[in-house]
């Protein structure tokens, strides 16, 4: 333990006197990142809260021959402009975004709803902006009430229940909480913490292993009456202290700049208590041993310090494919995904966010999946500089 102790203080020390790498591995990660977060996270509650609060513009031609619909588009906030636009010359403004939505009322409008015959209207929009798809769903949704009240007093006046035009009415029911809500939006958040805590340890897994053989201090180091494995094991043990330092600057730079945004106005609430800060930082932290001999593995086949960056770049994608995979495919935890490593630190990721507390042996089961990995990798290293090879 003495011989591991003084590699690890070696490795740890001379990491900390390198500014450039040190303000690489634990700035660029642990607080870009979380800071890029919390302002997108900005924007999209700013944004959202405008979309409700903003009254709806709305181009309408030939306002005159629907006199009632426009008032009642107008009791639920649609900012009527009328316009004098013929049929060409609607899609061209909306084409060069003069205006996002026309609503054209046709000259037999009026005479079709007082023969009681469907009454089209015509709606111009460009569904290839999103903005714009949101604003015709709200326009479109205000139209078929006021044509469905039409119909529900045509009903009444010949004695008829309008019930019996709705045989059967869907009520949705949203079961999901302020807290669940946050998942959509954090989503990103195992993304940013993978990332950064295997950022912080990589730089010394080169330096320590591709870094020393350039220098032609790895010959020295190895003859010494240290046994290789302890040196070895003594390297990694570094990189997984700046891994763990990492994560917990990446979570802690998270939850400090989440005090200063407000999301309720969107209907999330996100809860970055300490508790959960340091719940967060428990579960993710098995995985760490496996990534530091990972990268340590991978940097020891390289012969220079530019080559372990080059491979160790491809390779830190590696842990984040799983979770895109999830993304796409919808995965749920389960016994059986939680041992696959990154994943199972990204299902308690997301359940710490929603309030949730996974079952225990699903908890174990990730976390010595990861351990016993991260292990074995570290032993598979061990032996590597058993042989002579490696010097090159």
């Amino acid at each position: 333990m003495r011989a591991l102790w003084t590699v690890f203080r070696k490795e740890f020390l001379e990491n900390l006197r390198d500014r450039r790498t040190l303000t690489t591995a634990l700035l660029l990660g642990p607080v870009i990142g979380p800071l890029m977060l919390s302002g997108l996270l900005q924007f999209v509650a700013q944004r959202e809260q405008d979309r409700i609060d903003k009254p709806l513009p709305v181009a309408v031609v030939h306002a005159e021959r629907a006199p009632n619909l426009l008032t009642y588009l107008k009791g639920y906030g649609v900012e009527v402009t009328e316009a004098r636009l013929s049929d060409d010359a609607a899609q061209k403004a909306v084409e060069s975004r003069q205006h996002r939505l026309v609503l054209v009322i046709p000259e037999d409008f009026g005479s079709r709803l007082a023969e009681q015959a469907p009454a089209p209207v015509y709606l111009y929009y460009d569904a290839a902006s999103l903005d714009d798809a949101r604003s015709l769903r709200r326009l479109s949704s205000l139209v078929s009430q006021y044509g469905q009240t039409i119909a529900q007093l045509r009903l009444a006046a010949r004695g008829v229940d309008p019930g019996v035009i709705a045989p059967i009415v869907v009520q949705g029911i949203d079961v999901s909480t302020p807290r669940s809500r946050a998942e959509t939006v954090l989503g990103m958040l195992s993304y940013i913490v993978m990332f950064a805590m295997l950022l912080g340890g990589m730089y010394l897994a080169i330096d320590a292993t591709a870094g020393e053989r350039e220098r032609g201090s790895l010959e020295p180091l190895l003859t010494t009456p240290i046994a290789r494995a302890h040196i070895v094991y003594g390297k990694i043990l570094a990189s997984c202290a700046f891994m763990l330092i990492s994560l917990v600057l990446t979570l802690s730079t998270t939850a400090l700049a989440l005090s200063y945004i407000k999301l309720d106005g969107a209907g999330i609430a996100v809860d970055f208590s300490p508790s959960v800060v340091l719940h967060m930082i428990a579960t993710t932290a098995p995985f760490i041993p496996l990534g530091a001999g990972l990268m340590t593995l991978i940097a020891s086949f390289t012969r220079s310090y530019r080559e372990a960056q080059s491979w160790l770049g491809i390779a830190m994608l590696v842990p984040t494919l799983p979770l895109a995979i999830a993304s796409v495919l919808g995965l749920k935890p389960s016994l059986a995904t939680m041992a696959i490593p990154s994943l199972s630190q990204h299902f308690q990721l997301m359940a710490a966010l929603r309030g949730e507390t996974l079952p225990l042996s699903w908890v174990l089961v990730s976390a010595g999946v990861c351990l016993l990995a991260g292990f074995f990798v570290c032993w598979i290293v061990s032996r590597l500089y058993q042989r002579e090879a490696i010097l090159g």
